[in-house]
């Protein structure tokens, strides 16, 4: 069986009810997590080793706080005050868990369906997609990620273009795969609104509502919006339901393109919402 799984942000003990809901065998069936593994959540230390335990059974994306995680460790981002990173930072097997999060990607594609963690710009197909995760994949497993993570951040540039290079390019393929929530219909990016739908600003709309993108009719998973729930169309599936918030940890089992079954757990502990 194949099963995708939404945000798990250190929610350990959510995870080990939802594997155990699914009789979850690591010698048979497969789990693919959509990014944010760790942080704001109570466990992050034991849910990183859990799931580097597990091999080739999970396939893990790389979300906004896990980039976080790497940042913070190397010295080039301060700690967030809600942040519950530090038994990670402290653990004799740190090295060993940063090189495993490093190995990660930000996109992948199985049983029909095209992976990441926030979105996909309109002007991507789901090739392009898998392309251009790969070159972040290069660099995050290099020996350049030290001198890219302090030029990680920010918001520019806001739109893609085929001649984007260097740092302009990585930062705008990370930001669309680990922070995308809205777009216009050219594609340009906005990241100051982390509500629902119902709060696009004007002119911008959910970069999968967008008219006439290119991944149109490829069904994609996603994780990241907390504050859409769960959603499910034949092309599309939101897995973010908010564990970390108090509200559920959600997976889908899926073959061929289509979800055969969705599973959920309530997480028992319940953070103070915030942006995710």
């Amino acid at each position: 069986m194949h099963y995708l799984i939404g945000d798990l942000q250190g929610c350990c003990d959510a995870l080990a009810r939802l594997l155990q809901q699914i009789d979850f065998s690591p010698s048979r069936d497969r789990i693919y997590l959509l990014g944010d593994l760790v942080n704001r959540g109570p466990d992050s230390l034991t849910t990183l080793r859990r799931l580097q335990s597990l091999g080739d059974a999970a396939q893990c994306l790389l979300g906004n706080h896990d980039l976080h995680l790497l940042a913070t460790a190397a010295g080039v981002r301060a700690p967030h005050k809600s942040d519950t990173l530090d038994a990670i930072l402290q653990a004799s097997d740190r090295p060993a868990l940063l090189e495993w999060l490093r190995q990660q990607r930000l996109a992948h594609q199985a049983q029909g369906w095209l992976m990441v963690h926030a979105g996909v710009v309109p002007q991507w197909d789901a090739s392009q997609t898998l392309a251009l995760a790969e070159e972040v994949h290069t660099l995050l497993r290099g020996p350049e990620l030290a001198e890219f993570l302090p030029q990680m951040y920010g918001n520019e540039p806001d739109r893609w273009k085929d001649e984007l290079s260097g740092v302009p390019r990585l930062r705008f393929i990370i930001n669309v795969l680990t922070r995308l929530r809205f777009c216009n219909a050219r594609g340009k990016l906005d990241f100051k609104t982390k509500e629902g739908l119902g709060s696009a600003p004007e002119g911008y709309m959910p970069w999968f509502d967008v008219p006439g993108r290119q991944t149109a009719g490829q069904p994609i998973a996603f994780g990241h919006w907390s504050t859409l729930g769960l959603i499910q169309r034949d092309d599309l599936l939101a897995l973010d339901t908010g564990c970390v918030w108090g509200g559920q940890l959600s997976a889908a089992r899926v073959a061929d393109g289509r979800v055969q079954e969705i599973i959920q757990v309530a997480c028992s502990q319940a953070q103070k919402p915030g942006s995710n």
